[in-house]
């Protein structure tokens, strides 16, 4: 008995341990693959970052680490010798952005609210403009909308840039937080309802507290869309309103027919920067558990 008892605990020691190397297996494969994709995502930022430290003379130099570093390239981007202004199309960005960004929250989210919550005629319809709408190309709508605004004189002002850039940001907006609407659970509403508040004071005190973490990284991602705009700004902005995509793609070398490298990577390094301090600033915001807390 004694035998047949330290057999089936010497297979079951057996078992436990191929399970847990395959567990452990199973790990490093994840990690493995996570860190594959990372280094392949972040790979073009860091070439960029590179070339964009390197002195203009060693520009293809393959070798993949800071060497003959420099600061020049950094003050060639923001010098009347790239044939346009990187600080003023920086806040150019910075303002159409913004605007933009706000203005898509303040309808999106209302408007992503009465889509998840309330029920009327042609809702889905309504749905499926929206999703529509958000997968339309801008590239179809860059003549009618330069024809336009010609018309009406607004090519090169700010609102030609900042219009085109709700109607895109706005559907992508609703469609985001109408989901996290949807799996919202109603009790929390209702219980506001039962303590007295109206509909509003519950949509403001209770609904949108609960909502920040959608509202922010929908904010986030309608903030990128704006900032990365290229093709409507290309068309209707102007010298005095053009952005930092703009900017970028029409540098200008000092000689004929050079093309400054080194300088369009320190810009681009410049560009991303407020990318990255966006995303750090509302990192704790966005992955904050505060539905789980408000159940509590």
């Amino acid at each position: 008995m004694s035998t047949m008892t330290q057999t089936a605990a010497a297979h079951a020691a057996a078992a436990k341990g191929v399970a847990r190397r395959r567990e452990r297996w199973a790990s490093g494969r994840t990690y493995i693959s996570a860190a594959i994709i990372v280094i392949w995502c972040l790979l073009p930022f860091y070439w960029m970052v590179v070339t964009a430290f390197r002195d203009v003379g060693y520009t293809f130099d393959p070798t993949p680490f800071f060497t003959h570093v420099t600061w020049d390239n950094f003050a060639t981007a923001f010098s009347s010798e790239m044939g346009n202004h990187l600080d003023r199309a920086l806040l150019n960005s910075l303002f159409i952005s913004g605007v933009t960004t706000v203005v898509a929250l303040l309808f999106g989210v209302f408007a992503a609210y009465a889509l998840a919550r309330l029920n009327f005629r042609g809702k889905f319809l309504v749905l499926g403009v929206v999703l529509g709408a958000s997968m339309f190309p801008g590239v179809a709508i860059v003549t009618p909308l330069f024809q336009l605004f010609t018309n009406i004189n607004w090519t090169g002002t700010y609102q030609a840039l900042i219009i085109p850039n709700i109607s895109f940001v706005l559907p992508l907006t609703v469609y985001t937080l109408t989901s996290f609407f949807r799996e919202m659970p109603w009790e929390l509403e209702e219980a506001a309802r039962i303590d007295g508040c109206t509909a509003g004071q519950a949509f403001r005190k209770v609904i949108l507290p609960l909502a920040a973490p959608a509202v922010f990284t929908t904010a986030i991602l309608a903030f990128i869309a704006a900032w990365n705009e290229y093709l409507i700004a290309s068309i209707l902005s102007s010298d005095a309103t053009q952005t930092v995509t703009v900017a970028i793609a029409s540098f200008a070398g000092s000689q004929p027919h050079q093309e400054p490298y080194t300088a369009v990577m320190a810009a681009g390094t410049v560009v991303t920067i407020p990318l990255v301090v966006l995303v750090l600033i509302f990192q704790r915001k966005i992955v904050a558990g505060l539905t789980a807390g408000a159940v509590k």
